[in-house]
């Protein structure tokens, strides 16, 4: 009889540890906070006793993001509504392949008469069959589809829900049944994992760009306290952190409405804040600078 070699088992990592343990806990449905933060802290024991290997900075960077993963709730990692790439359910296919060349993206939501009444999504790989067939094409037979959830809902759960429904989109909507964004399965695991980029993204300085000398451009979606944590400025007071949670909520509290492209806002720590981009609904791009010495808070 031909023997075959027994190969040894490579030792088990750290990561391994922590996504053997998630795993167990989530089979065993004991994915509420205590759970999760318990095991957690337990593997962080057992590193710090000697019990398991040191932690590398991806290591470390998964466990802080991992101890926070079950308080996290929808609303704050979908895509907000404003941002939503779709198209009608009547849309030609002409119409949805252009559609997916300027937003960039590869999947579109489907709806009928408006954003609140959601059909589905549409894919690229779903368009081939009719490539150079454009005449047989029904976008409402090939639309899949998506989850429905509520924007309070924890995003563990979700996650949970789209592994056993095998959904990887949920349409979040309000308390009336309107549309207010979308969550991905790759929004829950960079939440989970931490910022993904695009191999064209790497090398730019993610959401925050210096563009040196002081200056800065920033997606006015940025988050507030992180730009605070950038600029080693406190932009908004104790007493006024539930007006605003990212860069365009602080500067619309600062002018009580949405400035035009080019408009200038000057904060009354010095800051100064230009829109680059942006329309009539939102700003998109901001550019931050100092202001010259001697300017208050005004609009330019």
């Amino acid at each position: 009889m031909k023997q075959v070699a027994r190969r040894d088992a490579p030792p088990s990592s750290f990561l391994d540890g922590v996504l053997r343990r998630l795993r167990d806990l989530a089979g065993r449905g004991e994915v509420e906070n205590a759970g999760l933060r318990e095991t957690l802290e337990e593997l962080i024991e057992e590193a710090e006793e000697g019990q398991a290997e040191s932690f590398t900075t991806e290591q470390r960077a998964l466990l802080f993001n991992a101890l926070s993963f079950g308080e996290v709730r929808v609303d704050d990692v979908m895509v907000p509504r404003a941002d939503l790439a779709a198209v009608s359910a009547e849309a030609p296919l002409a119409t949805v392949v252009k559609m997916m060349q300027s937003s960039g993206h590869s999947r579109l939501l489907v709806f009928r008469e408006t954003l609140d009444d959601i059909l589905g999504i549409v894919h690229v790989k779903d368009l081939l069959p009719f490539w150079g067939d454009g005449a047989a094409f029904d976008l409402t037979s090939i639309v899949r589809p998506v989850l429905v959830v509520p924007p309070s809902m924890r995003v563990i759960d979700l996650l949970l829900e789209m592994r056993d429904q095998a959904k990887n989109v949920a349409i979040v909507v309000d308390e009336f049944g309107g549309t207010d964004g979308i969550v991905t399965v790759e929004d829950l695991v960079q939440e989970l994992l931490g910022e993904l980029q695009d191999n064209r993204e790497q090398g730019k300085d993610g959401e925050i760009a210096d563009l040196g000398n002081g200056h800065y451009e920033a997606d006015a979606r940025v988050d507030l306290e992180d730009l605070e944590e950038r600029l080693k400025t406190e932009l908004l007071g104790a007493d006024e952190r539930d007006e605003a949670d990212t860069l365009a909520g602080l500067i619309y509290s600062l002018v009580d409405r949405v400035p035009q492209q080019g408009e200038t806002i000057v904060h009354p720590s010095g800051w100064r804040f230009t829109v680059v981009d942006g329309d009539a609904r939102r700003i998109k791009r901001v550019r931050i600078e100092h202001a010259p010495s001697g300017e208050g808070a005004a609009l330019s």
